[in-house]
């Protein structure tokens, strides 16, 4: 049953997800907010059916720590859960992304609405600078800077090496990094069909300062916090 319910999800997600694609690029001239406000919705019409269809629910601990202003947000990823709750949890933000995602007809059309950095993660250094001269510009005009620093989703109780340039704007830019960790992995696999029943517990943790700090010891700090809340949660 928890199959069947699980490729109805996952039907349903396909389908409203191409229409609100077509909704935001309808919208697409309307000022960034407002365009924000049309994921927000997708995201969170997407967790409520995830919960009213497979039993899967969230919650979120340490929301107190999302300081004002415009910051880097930096997630354990493990699942595609997480690419949809981000929207719903955080403020405007937009997201570092692969530069494929954009060239999907109608999704990638729309996610080019949303302001993303779509790099490519083959190029190295050069991507990293891009991250860098758009971050800064993305946080100048208010928008936090969402990114996975993984690069790709990672099985449950595996990580691999952070990528540097989600710290990298930040000691540059001096914004403050907070750290995501979360068990979504162990309910909606990678690459998995079936979403298990439960309650997926997201760990807000305290803002890390940047200003005038090393970019490899900042990106270690991200690290250790995350990789340590993550083995905490049994994930």
């Amino acid at each position: 049953m928890q199959l069947l319910l699980s490729i109805i999800y996952t039907g349903f997600l396909f389908v409203s997800t191409l229409l609100y694609s077509l909704v935001t690029l309808l919208f697409g001239w309307v000022p960034f907010l407002k365009r924000y406000w049309i994921a927000r919705q997708w995201a969170n019409v997407e967790m409520a059916a995830l919960k009213l269809l497979c039993g899967l629910d969230y919650t979120v601990e340490g929301r107190e720590n999302i300081p004002k202003g415009a910051h880097i947000a930096m997630w354990k990823h493990s699942s595609a859960w997480e690419t949809i709750a981000q929207g719903a949890i955080f403020p405007p933000q937009v997201w570092v992304l692969k530069r494929e995602l954009t060239w999907i007809p109608l999704l990638g059309w729309a996610i080019r609405c949303m302001e993303p950095i779509a790099i490519n993660r083959g190029a190295g250094m050069a991507a990293a600078k891009q991250v860098v001269a758009q971050g800064r510009a993305r946080l100048a005009r208010g928008r936090w800077v969402t990114i996975f620093p993984e690069g790709t989703r990672m099985p449950v109780g595996q990580t691999r090496k952070y990528g540097t340039s989600g710290a990298l704007l930040a000691v540059e830019t001096g914004a403050l990094i907070i750290p995501v960790a979360h068990d979504a992995g162990k309910y909606w696999a990678k690459r998995g069909w079936i979403k298990k029943r439960g309650t997926i517990r997201v760990i807000i943790g305290p803002a890390i300062e940047t200003k005038d700090k090393d970019v490899r010891a900042v990106n270690e700090a991200v690290r250790l916090w995350i990789d340590t809340t993550v083995a905490e949660l049994g994930a």
